[in-house]
């Protein structure tokens, strides 16, 4: 898996309101147009997301981009749950282009919880360590399902799976704008030695977007997993990233013992977590809100376990 590609831009979202999700039901799926329909909120960004009743979710892709995830969820999300230790989305239909809607869609079964925020994660209501433990489980079983025929790193997941360098570009110029207002010379060597450390291993499955929104709690703890729109089968290097966005230093520590992953994986985890990082710091500049707060936050977290990587192998 070497090579760049080109991400090409962002894609055009589409808008998406409840009188579609309303009409495509009552076209498609008969059987529940007497159901409410509700906006989620926060629902996410490549897909719109309803409530469909009290037990099901309508998820919309946003551009075209994102629809490619559609019959990929459906093929491999019931082979997937069947192998994990906490609930995944179930789907329950496929739905077709119609009613002023041009993608592939889908009808799942809800899971309720509450997003993990790092707010929630790093002292707040939740045990880190915990997390930390039960996050490096759920990953460690991913990675153990059979990947033979699995999707490789493409389009369809934005390359999750496959080398950094797809995100060199993005990465370079993040730091360029970012000169004088972070330690950039840190930042690029944390950069170098996540594109030097190579994978050189069998693919395995991933998740592909470890992020709070996609990790459900109940009672503090852990309680499902959710959107496995850019999974694949390559390098789980990038499932690391959460390491740095959720956990603090001892729950990150938690997790890496228990994942038991090797110094280069480790490295181009926290470069998966760079990357994203550095573009919404750079994407902030001069701005002084939570967004931008909380990104460097992240991106200090990750310079200092590099350091602290650095002055461990001396």
């Amino acid at each position: 898996m070497s090579g760049a590609h080109d991400l090409g831009p962002v894609p055009t979202r589409l808008t998406v309101d409840v009188e579609v999700v309303r009409r495509l039901i009552a076209e498609q799926f008969p059987r529940w147009s007497d159901l409410p329909v509700h906006p989620v909120a926060d629902g996410g960004w490549d897909n719109f997301t309803f409530h469909l009743g009290p037990q099901m979710s309508v998820r919309l892709p946003s551009a075209a981009e994102y629809a490619l995830a559609v019959e990929k969820e459906h093929r491999w999300l019931p082979r997937l749950a069947a192998q994990l230790p906490l609930p995944v989305p179930t789907p329950l239909g496929r739905g077709e282009p119609g009613g002023g809607y041009p993608f592939a869609w889908s009808v799942h079964r809800w899971i309720d919880g509450e997003p993990a925020t790092a707010d929630r994660t790093t002292g707040g209501t939740v045990d880190p360590v915990r997390f930390g433990l039960d996050l490096a489980d759920f990953l460690t079983a991913v990675q153990r399902v059979d990947p033979t025929g699995g999707p490789p790193p493409g389009v369809h997941n934005w390359f999750r799976g496959g080398t950094l360098r797809t995100y060199d570009a993005t990465a370079q110029e993040a730091l360029d704008a970012l000169e004088g207002r972070i330690d950039t010379a840190l930042a690029r060597e944390v950069w170098a030695t996540a594109l030097g450390a190579r994978w050189n291993h069998v693919p395995l499955w991933f998740h592909g977007d470890v992020a709070g929104g996609n990790l459900l709690l109940r009672d503090g703890h852990l309680a499902a997993v959710i959107d496995f729109g850019t999974c694949g089968v390559g390098d789980p290097s990038c499932d690391l990233a959460g390491a740095w966005t959720l956990l603090d230093a001892a729950g990150r520590k938690a997790f890496r013992d228990r994942l038991g992953v090797d110094d280069g994986t480790w490295a181009r985890g926290r470069g998966w977590a760079l990357w994203k990082t550095l573009a919404t710091c750079a994407a902030a500049v001069d701005r002084d809100d939570e967004a931008s707060a909380g990104a460097h936050r992240v991106l200090d977290a990750i310079l200092e376990d590099h350091e602290a990587d650095r002055g461990s192998s001396r």
